[in-house]
This record gives C-alpha cells, sequence and structure tokens, in this order.
C-alpha cells in the first residue's frame, strides 16, 4: 500500500480505520420470531407479539438465520464457535420496544477471520492485504423512528424490529479510505456470493459504523471516533477522510479527540457529533434468560460448508488459469451475478481469453448504454457463445459481430439467423478479395508508391480500403495475408 498520509503542521498523521458492518440475514422470518422481513411494506405491517414486546413473548431463535451467519463465517475463513450465547444490551430509545437488544458479547456464533482486498493502482493499494475480521456476532435490530410524518411528533415503525443482522467486526488494519471502500466491497461480494445478505446498501440491509483515528507514524493507537450508520461505500470513504483531517486539525490546535459516536451528513460530506462513546459496561449487558446457549454440532457445520459455493477468490484464480487477465477476472468476479452469466458462457464452449474481453468490453458497455444490469440483460448466455462461435470459426469477422451484437439487443434474435438474415456472413475467397485488391492498389498510385518507398504505416489505409470494398466481409485474417503479398510484388 502507498502510504496514505494526512500531512499537518506538525509533520505526517497516519490513518487507522476499523469497520463495523451491519449485514441484514436473508431470511424470510426475523430473528426471534415468525414476522415477515420484506422491504418496503406498509409501517408496522410486520410486528409479531415478540417484536413488539408484549408481556409474556418469548423468543425463539431462527435456524436460518444462525445457518447463515455460520455459512458467512466460513466465507471468510473465520473461527465457528460450537458454543455461543446471547446477552441483553440494555438501553433506552423509542424504537427498542423492549428497552434492550439482543445481541452477542462474550460468547459470539463466529470468531476471527479476515478477507483479502486486491491491488489498484488507481487507488493507491499497490499489492494484496489481508483485514483481520474480528468477531461475527448475531443480533436484532431495530424499529425506525419517522420524523417526517408530523409537525410536532416522530412516529414508530416496527417493522424492522427484530429483524436478524449480522454484525461484521474488521480489526482496526485499515489504513486509508481506499483500503476501507475495497474491504467493504469485497465484503459485500461474499455476502452476495453466499447469499447470506443482499448487500443494498441504499435499502439498509447493509451498512456501516465507521472507527476512525489518527496517530503519528509508530505511536500508540490514537483516541477513535464511531461514525454510525454509513449506507454506502462512497460515503464511508468521505466520512474516513473528513474525520481523519477533522481529528489532526482538534490534535495539532492542542486539543484532544474525544472518545464519541458522530453522523455523517452525506450532503456536506462530513461529521457531527450525536453522543459520548458508549463502553460495554454502559449498557450493562447479561446473558438473556429467555434463551439457551446456542450449541452446533458437527452435522450442522458439515451442512453449512457443503452449501458453500465458489467464492470471489476462488473463481477469480481458475479464471486466471484459464487465461483471462487479472483485471479481467476482478471485473467478472465483482459481482455475484456477473460471475455466474459469465459461467453460464463458458459452458457453452466459448474460449474463456476471448468470451472476457467480449464481456467486459462489448457487454457490459452495451449495457451501460441502455441502463441495464446483467440480470435484464437482453442477451442469454446462449445466445452470447452462438455469436463468440461464429467469431471462432471464421464465420463472422470481429466487426461484423459488433453489427450482429446490436441487431440481437435489439431483436432477441440468434446471430446465426441474423447472420443468413442479413447476409453477412464472412468471406474467406482468395480470389474475390486479390480482385478487389488489385483494384484498390490501381485506385490509388501516390499510396502505392508513398508505400513502396518506405511509409509502411499506409498498409493499415489499404486494409481499410479492401475491408470497405468488400462490406466488411472479407476475412481480415486473408486480406493481411494477400495485400502483404500484392504490396511486395
Amino acid at each position: 500500500m502507498t502510504d496514505y498520509r494526512i500531512k499537518g503542521e506538525t509533520g505526517e498523521w497516519e490513518v487507522v480505520v476499523g469497520l463495523e458492518v451491519h449485514a441484514q440475514v436473508t431470511s424470510n422470518a426475523k430473528l426471534f420470531s415468525g414476522a415477515a422481513t420484506a422491504f418496503g411494506a406498509e409501517p408496522n405491517t410486520q410486528v409479531s407479539l415478540v417484536d413488539a414486546a408484549m408481556p409474556g413473548m418469548l423468543p425463539v431463535p431462527n435456524r436460518e438465520c444462525i445457518r447463515q451467519a455460520v455459512r458467512t463465517g466460513m466465507a471468510i475463513d473465520a473461527v465457528i464457535n460450537k458454543y455461543s450465547r446471547f446477552d441483553r444490551k440494555n438501553y433506552f430509545y423509542a424504537d427498542l420496544p423492549q428497552g434492550y437488544q439482543i445481541s452477542q458479547l462474550y460468547h459470539p456464533l463466529v470468531g476471527e477471520g479476515s478477507l483479502t482486498i486486491e491491488p489498484d493502482e488507481k487507488a493507491g493499494i499497490d499489492g494484496e492485504k489481508v483485514i483481520g475480521v474480528e468477531r461475527i456476532h448475531v443480533e436484532q435490530d431495530a424499529g425506525k423512528l419517522m420524523h417526517d410524518q408530523h409537525p410536532t411528533m416522530s412516529y414508530v415503525d416496527l417493522n424492522r424490529s427484530g429483524v436478524a443482522l449480522m454484525e461484521i467486526v474488521s480489526k482496526p488494519d485499515m489504513r486509508s479510505p481506499a483500503e476501507a471502500g475495497a474491504y467493504l466491497r469485497k465484503l459485500r461480494a461474499i455476502l452476495r456470493y453466499v447469499g447470506s445478505c443482499d448487500g443494498n446498501m441504499e435499502e439498509g440491509s447493509m451498512r456501516a459504523d465507521v472507527n476512525v483515528s489518527v496517530r503519528k507514524p509508530g505511536d500508540a493507537l490514537g483516541t477513535r471516533t464511531e461514525t454510525k450508520n454509513v449506507n454506502s461505500v462512497r460515503f464511508v470513504m468521505q466520512a474516513i477522510e473528513y474525520e481523519a483531517q477533522r481529528q489532526v486539525e482538534v490534535l495539532e490546535s492542542g486539543g484532544t479527540v474525544d472518545q464519541e459516536t458522530r453522523l455523517f451528513n452525506p450532503d456536506s460530506g462530513t461529521t457531527r457529533t450525536m453522543r459520548s462513546k458508549e463502553d460495554a459496561h454502559d449498557y450493562r449487558y447479561f446473558p438473556d434468560p429467555d434463551l439457551l446457549p446456542l450449541e452446533l454440532d458437527d452435522a450442522f457445520l458439515d451442512e453449512c460448508r457443503a452449501s458453500l459455493p465458489e467464492l470471489p477468490d476462488a473463481k477469480r484464480a481458475r479464471y486466471e488459469a484459464a487465461g483471462i487477465s487479472a483485471y479481467n477476472a476482478g471485473v467478472l468476479t465483482a459481482e455475484v451475478e456477473n460471475a455466474r452469466w459469465f459461467d453460464a458462457l463458458l459452458e457453452t464452449g466459448a474460449e474463456p481469453k476471448a468470451a472476457a474481453n467480449w464481456v467486459t468490453s462489448e457487454l457490459f458497455g452495451a449495457l451501460n448504454r441502455l441502463g441495464k444490469d446483467i440480470g435484464d440483460c437482453p442477451v442469454t448466455p446462449a445466445q452470447a457463445g452462438e455469436l463468440l462461435g461464429l467469431i471462432a470459426d471464421g464465420t463472422i469477422s470481429g466487426s461484423i459481430a459488433k453489427q450482429v451484437f446490436e441487431i440481437m439487443l435489439e431483436t432477441g434474435d440468434g446471430a446465426a439467423k441474423i447472420v443468413e438474415d442479413k447476409g453477412l456472413r464472412q468471406t474467406s475467397d482468395t480470389g474475390a478479395i486479390e480482385a478487389v485488391i488489385a483494384e484498390v492498389l490501381a485506385n490509388n498510385p501516390n499510396q502505392l508508391e508513398q508505400y513502396r518507398g518506405g511509409k509502411e504505416a499506409l498498409f493499415g489505409f489499404f486494409v481499410g480500403q479492401t475491408m470497405k470494398a468488400m462490406q466488411g466481409k472479407a476475412n481480415p485474417q486473408v486480406v493481411n495475408e494477400l495485400l502483404k503479398k500484392a504490396l511486395s510484388q
């Protein structure tokens, strides 16, 4: 990593970052009740008696939520604790009906793990870097306060109350906004591959608490602040940049950084004080008396491990081993939907390197132009495989393939049908091509004289003129060979 430093009046300062990511577990029901979890429902329509903290209601753990959290831990090579326990985190807030949150402090479900972020020259990440994960624990979400429904009152929506969250706590291993952004993107990709969280930050199903401190290089860790509930990768990076600069200015002016909780303002890109930072003892944690400890057996763990898909790092390594460039492999594996589409394309027999080049340039370019993602792609992997097959066997040239692809996007027709209907089949007829070349040379005597006088760059001119005369249907390789022969005579 190229050192990211903040230059102050007293020298350079190092930034230390840790992230606490709250990821909503993919499950049709909440962590301790059978209430639904669908996004966008009318307020207070997905609330059970347990979620509303009605007297006498007892929580019952949702096995699927536990399974998804265990699978997530396995995906980052973390320690899975066969014994874990739920604790009550006591605090009062209007959107927390029980007056406490059921969480895990002392005995989390998942212990230490790690994930690796890839090099990114533009971002200043020169090589791979391993970011440690301290723990993953399971907890219930709170409700939501709605401040825009009434001029003098706030309303409470309990639809999210009791929704299962994984809190994924990193170690303070990141040293720049870019590293934090790369970590968050990689973590989101892993969650989506595993299927344990959809990663939709704009819907609130994944958000980050951003811990930032600064220090002089080599010094002990400084006092950190925690900026709560940041809901995009870009905002996380902005919050780190602003907060680190703010702390440096405080320290260099003779002040001290307060350990506090802050809020991020996406409009201004700034943070502001929310409240002083609480420690664990302030929440009076104690074991939840209504819930037995979780004790996982080997059969359950084996089931979880067997259900894991091929993960991003393994998939990228497989692509690179097949001859795909590291850059293209990274692009193709960044989103699970793209990787699945590409794998389906490879299953048609498409040559991996050519397929990767076509997908990352032609296909992604077209989707970007149309404002679509891979899930809405008008062309199926099977159709794309047919198109690439026509290029590979010489039926059409690369330039004709671009025309065919545009027609495929518009009509949904297959490549072979379009080639036949439009008469776009490439010709390798040497006699026909030689006749056109002779005509091109006869029509351009000045250029011919210059070429034979040493201006070899004009070779491309003659290729272009020949292809134009043959309406792009000549085999480029045959044209090149025959042109070289004709020009050397």
